[in-house]
């Protein structure tokens, strides 16, 4: 299949504003791409593309003294198959883990491994190890949290969203992201464009989202807790440990969001078709 994505972001500065911004797709979709990989700036200002230390594509930029308008637009092949199911995937003792997933096993910013660990242990410490403990995390989470646009904090970490029991996307990321982990099972932070494709349409403006991934078996596996279901179509633009390493932009200076738009929709084939007129 083939999707189209993409967003128009606006942002009201009142001094030149240094901005760092993660608004690429991820590297390991670039040779899905069937258009350039072109992020505009109007008015045209100058931007330096960098690698972050989770291997993101990232730019730094200086917003001027006015608004400043992001934009791109993609065409992006996708296979058009769920997320995978892997119940067999089986989870490694920490000392079998590799050097680079270790990472993902320690507390940060929105996930805090010491306040939840307890909790994590008395509702999961029965649960088989691997898929299926993961599976009863994200069923926790899906349950635990009721999602909702006029949820969203920016401030929010996991536990309190456990306590508060609202939120949106990043905070059943969140949460399931910080329970794994004070299990032993290393999961990361992912954001980007999820459509709603081959599922009902939501009344509500299109967003960026957020879901994770654990390392089982030897492989990274994709899971979402807030949909709890495999969805068809993700587009990765960042991974990290949390949403402070996957920020879609961080300023360093006043500025205030003025226009945010996300795009990410099905291309729908062309059918063709003869049209004959009637007693032919």
């Amino acid at each position: 299949m083939r999707i189209r994505a993409g967003y128009e972001i606006s942002f009201d500065c009142p001094q030149p504003t240094p901005m760092l911004l993660a608004l690429s797709v991820h590297p390991s979709r670039m040779q899905d791409l069937e258009t350039p990989h072109l992020i505009t700036f109007d008015p045209p200002i100058g931007a330096t593309e960098y690698r972050d230390m989770f291997g993101n594509i990232c730019h730094r930029i200086v917003a001027p003294e006015e608004r400043l308008t992001i934009s791109t637009d993609l065409v992006v092949r996708d296979p058009g198959t769920p997320d995978s199911v892997v119940p067999e995937a089986v989870q490694h003792p920490i000392e079998a883990l590799p050097d680079e997933v270790l990472v993902y096993l320690l507390g940060s910013r929105y996930c805090e491994t010491d306040k939840m660990s307890e909790i994590a242990w008395s509702i999961f410490g029965g649960t088989p190890p691997g898929w299926a403990r993961v599976q009863a995390i994200c069923d926790y989470v899906h349950d635990r949290i009721t999602f909702g646009y006029e949820h969203a904090d920016s401030t929010r970490s996991a536990w309190a969203g456990h306590a508060e029991r609202l939120g949106v996307c990043r905070d059943f990321a969140h949460l399931a992201i910080t329970l794994c982990r004070c299990m032993n099972i290393p999961a990361r932070y992912c954001t980007g464009y999820l459509g709603d494709i081959g599922v009902p349409p939501m009344d509500a403006p299109m967003d960026f989202s957020a879901w994770f991934e654990v390392y089982l078996g030897g492989h990274w596996h994709t899971f979402d807790a807030r949909h709890n279901v495999p969805r068809i179509g993700r587009i990765l633009m960042a991974r990290g440990r949390d949403a402070t390493d996957v920020a879609l932009s961080t300023s360093f200076g006043p500025s205030r969001l003025a226009r945010f738009t996300v795009v990410t929709d099905e291309i729908k084939a062309a059918v063709s078709h003869q049209e004959y007129a009637l007693g032919e």
